[in-house]
C-alpha cells in the first residue's frame, strides 16, 4: 500500500521559489527539471524511507536531487503511512 505524501506550505513555498529562481516558465528544460524534482518527491510513495539521516535531526531524511551546483535537498520525516515534505532547500557541501 502507498504511502501518502504531503508538502508542508514551507516545502510549496520553497518549491515555487526555486520555480521562479531558474525561470521554469521561459524555459522548456528548466520546466522539465522543475517536475522531474516534483516525481521524485511524489515517488517517495513508493519508498519513504529512501534518503539519508540528516546531521540536524534524526528523525528526519533527505533526498539529494540534481547535479551541482543545482542541488536540493527536500527534507521529510515518516510518520503513520505517510511522508511529510518540511522544506526544498539548496544543498551545499563544503
Amino acid at each position: 500500500m502507498p504511502y501518502l505524501v504531503r508538502l508542508a506550505d514551507r516545502a510549496l513555498r520553497d518549491m515555487e521559489a526555486i520555480y521562479e529562481f531558474i525561470h521554469a516558465e521561459a524555459s522548456e528544460t528548466a520546466f522539465a527539471w522543475f517536475n522531474d524534482l516534483a516525481r521524485e518527491i511524489y515517488s517517495l510513495e513508493r519508498f519513504p524511507e529512501r534518503g539519508a539521516v540528516i546531521r540536524e535531526s534524526k528523525k528526519l531524511r533527505h533526498l539529494l536531487f540534481g547535479k551541482k551546483p543545482s542541488t536540493y535537498r527536500p527534507d521529510k520525516r515518516e510518520q503513520r503511512r505517510a511522508v511529510f515534505v518540511l522544506t526544498t532547500r539548496p544543498f551545499c557541501c563544503t
